[in-house]
C-alpha cells in the first residue's frame, strides 16, 4: 500500500468537513489529522491551522483543485 503525504494545512473544521465529503464523494482516500491537543486546550490550532489532509501523492492535484475551487466559492460568498 502506498503512504500518504500531507497535502495541505485546513485552516477550519468546517473546511475540513466539507472538503473530506467531497473527496469521499470521489472515492479519494485521505486522513485528517486535527491539530487540537487537549493538553494545550487546542493552542496550536489557533497557531497552526485546525488540522491537516494527508492522501496519495497521486491524488494531489485534484484535492488542491477541489480546495482551491471551496476557497474561491467562500471568497465570492463573503463579498
Amino acid at each position: 500500500m502506498e503512504k500518504t503525504v500531507k497535502i495541505l494545512v485546513l485552516n477550519n473544521e468546517i473546511e475540513a468537513r466539507l472538503l473530506s465529503g467531497l473527496l469521499t464523494e470521489r472515492n479519494i482516500l485521505h486522513i485528517l489529522k486535527s491539530y487540537h491537543d487537549t493538553a494545550y486546550d487546542g493552542l496550536w490550532q489557533s497557531m497552526a491551522g485546525w488540522g491537516q489532509l494527508d492522501a496519495l501523492e497521486k491524488d494531489r492535484e485534484e484535492i488542491l483543485q477541489i480546495y482551491h475551487d471551496i476557497v474561491q466559492q467562500q471568497n465570492e460568498t463573503d463579498e
